[in-house]
């Protein structure tokens, strides 16, 4: 029964993904439907504290939808961004994420793909030394 109900689940046309942290990733899918049309999947999921497997949160986004949605996303993030948290370094993040990723490379080619450290937690206040 679950291999029927899994075979009429539409395939991604195309994904991105975006880490966020190290529970939580969000899924961008572009999915196309019988008659050959397209939406989006936007979807949270997110390790659970007991680490029995993962709770998922999905948002199905229609292409009639589409600008008004991002309109709306950016509306809100930039009264965010420019209202409410104007000081708030917002590419902090971004910024640790890359050297991260670059370090995990740099000790991937050294260890011909084996990673043998994990990265340490890093405070607000600290400067990344790696």
């Amino acid at each position: 029964m679950d291999n029927e109900k899994n075979s009429n689940k539409p395939d991604s046309v195309y994904s991105k993904s975006v880490k966020a942290g190290r529970r939580r990733t969000y899924f961008f899918d572009v999915r196309q439907t019988k008659g050959d049309d397209f939406y989006l999947t936007l979807t949270e999921s997110t390790k659970r504290f007991n680490g029995d497997g993962y709770e998922r949160h999905k948002i199905f986004l229609y292409k009639e939808d589409f600008n008004r949605f991002i309109s709306s996303l950016e509306d809100v993030i930039n009264y965010v961004k420019t209202e409410l948290m104007p000081n708030y370094d917002y590419d902090e993040f971004t910024r640790r994420q890359e050297e991260w990723e670059a370090r995990m490379n740099e000790e991937g080619e050294e260890n011909n793909g084996v990673s043998t450290s994990s990265p340490r937690k890093v405070e607000s206040d600290d400067e990344i030394d790696w």
